[in-house]
């Protein structure tokens, strides 16, 4: 199984979600965002998959700072540009598996894809 897991390694959540991803013995790639940026089609495909609330973090800090004109009428297209300029935005961790996509770290949901 391919496991493909996208986040920030300093982030608390995407921690938690290694060691449970490591304690089930689950391999897995990581992408660091930080590191290697987002790319626009995996944006665009989590985005058409999850929805833009669900991929776009709102409540951090990054967010919180833009100015109001581009936190206004965010559309798919637009959501897509502010995350490949600011992926710190995306919610963490997304995994791509071969059954969907994961957003965010729920243990309860992580048991029943894996």
């Amino acid at each position: 199984m391919t496991i493909h897991f996208y986040g920030i390694p300093n982030c608390d959540t995407v921690k938690k979600a290694r060691v449970w991803l490591d304690g089930k013995g689950l391999d897995y790639t990581f992408h660091d965002y930080k590191k290697e940026g987002a790319d626009a089609g995996k944006v665009a495909a989590w985005i058409d998959a999850a929805g833009i609330d669900t991929v776009l973090n709102k409540r951090g800090t990054t967010f919180r700072k833009l100015p109001d004109e581009d936190k206004a009428d965010i559309d798919a297209a637009k959501a897509v540009s502010l995350l490949v300029q600011h992926p710190s935005m995306i919610k963490r961790p997304i995994v791509e598996h071969p059954g969907g996509l994961l957003v965010g770290f729920k243990p309860e949901e992580w048991d029943a894809a894996f």
